[in-house]
């Protein structure tokens, strides 16, 4: 799976702003049938960044949500602001 078809978009709500600025976490919205590596391998290639863990969740209207940690050194905002979502 290529990684453009794994990262669906960026999830942008209150929770998902703050958990950026405070836990450096990304939310995504990525592939259903993408599992957590394939995640890791697309978020490090398409934004230059390492990823501390990756945690998932089906949302009740059916997509996938990834809860993406970076490591200490990269900033979830600034990757944000590169997707031009902030």
């Amino acid at each position: 799976m290529e990684p453009a078809q794994v990262i669906v978009r960026p999830h942008l709500t209150e929770k998902s702003l703050m958990l950026a600025e405070k836990n450096n976490v990304l939310t995504l919205i990525v592939a259903r049938e993408a599992n957590k590596k394939q995640i890791k391998e697309a978020v490090e290639k398409l934004f230059g960044v390492k990823v501390a863990r990756v945690d998932t969740l089906i949302t009740p209207t059916g997509d996938k949500k990834a809860y993406v940690k970076l490591e200490p050194e990269y900033n979830a905002a600034d990757v944000l602001s590169r997707m031009g979502v902030l």
